[in-house]
């Protein structure tokens, strides 16, 4: 490892939503960072704008298959991330958490570099206990339809610290609860993206079940802070620890504020709620702030979304139609 001040950065899924913010965070810090996506889900529109940049390049390359590069820090955020995208090859999926996991360990047990890992909120499942903490288990069907999302992250947790304990490599877990803002996809299927969409759009505003189920929405710039922070902790703390905002609003609460904010006319219609999806969402964020220097989101939902409205307006602009919601 070198002792300068500019490190070598690996990020996995870079070319993704939160993956490019994160290249962009980590260039703008001073770092050399390489940039690794299967483009699945990611796209080079996300990190176009960088391409220019001395100190990033791009590599196409799938983390299933193993990886030989020289660098000092690894941020593993490859794997689809919507149920669109995820339950369309499950196996795929399962493959991407635990084999990407095992490879990019293998990788830094190799260089003796410090290792993120992007994990999920969906760890904890349907939870039966709210707000959701660290130290919670969860509620998770192993063999339901998003069980190859939710297991596969729980399994690449488990390699994390198993790597941790028997070969003392320097991990840290981050748990993501839902995070939005630029560069969404917006056909994933995620509910602020697709709220947004429908609305401009002017078509109606899909709710899954009676809307009254909860979650809590971190706007994209608060979790990479989160994200950078945790990776700057001793050695000694590996988490995992909770990323999210934990103010909680109802689905239909959403829907109603998306409405107003773009100013649509759309009406709200109800579908069925899916098979394993969670009633309830929301981050104890205790811990981030204990050990993350008092790491808190800032932005408010309103405003977020007003930035991430204007994002899409631009998008759908530029591709003379609305893809469908």
């Amino acid at each position: 490892m070198r002792n300068d001040l500019r490190r070598r950065v690996l990020v996995t899924g870079g070319a993704g939503f939160l993956g490019s913010h994160l290249c962009e965070r980590l260039l703008a810090d001073g770092h050399d960072v390489l940039c690794v996506d299967n483009f699945f889900t990611g796209t080079k529109d996300n990190v176009a704008h960088l391409l220019g940049h001395s100190h990033f390049e791009v590599m196409r390359h799938d983390v299933t298959f193993p990886l030989y590069v020289e660098v000092d820090d690894i941020y593993n955020f490859a794997c689809p991330a919507s149920p669109i995208h995820y339950q369309h090859d499950p196996v795929q999926t399962t493959k991407t958490s635990v084999h990407g996991a095992i490879n990019m360990l293998g990788l830094a047990k190799r260089l003796r570099a410090r290792i993120l890992q992007a994990s999920t909120s969906e760890v904890y499942g349907d939870p039966e206990v709210h707000p959701q903490r660290e130290g919670y288990w969860g509620r998770v069907n192993p063999i339901g339809p998003r069980a190859c999302y939710d297991e596969g992250k729980r399994c690449a947790e488990t390699l994390f610290f198993d790597y941790w304990r028997q070969h003392r490599l320097r991990i840290k877990v981050a748990r993501i609860f839902n995070t939005y803002g630029p560069r969404m996809h917006p056909n994933d299927g995620r509910v602020v993206s697709n709220f947004i969409v429908q609305a401009l759009a002017g078509k109606p505003i899909t709710i899954y079940g009676d809307g009254r189920q909860t979650r809590s929405f971190c706007y994209v710039d608060d979790l990479i802070e989160g994200i950078v922070r945790l990776m700057g902790t001793p050695d000694d703390f590996t988490g995992p620890v909770n990323l999210g905002n934990p103010a909680e609003l109802t689905i239909r609460e959403l829907a109603e504020k998306v409405i107003t904010l773009t100013g649509s006319r759309s009406k709200i219609e109800t579908r069925p709620l899916p098979q394993d999806d969670p009633i309830q969402r929301q981050p104890d964020i205790a811990l981030a702030r204990a050990q993350l220097g008092g790491w808190t989101p800032r932005v408010a939902l309103e405003d977020g979304l007003r930035k991430t409205i204007a994002y899409f307006e631009a998008l759908l602009r530029g591709r003379g139609a609305a893809p469908a919601g």
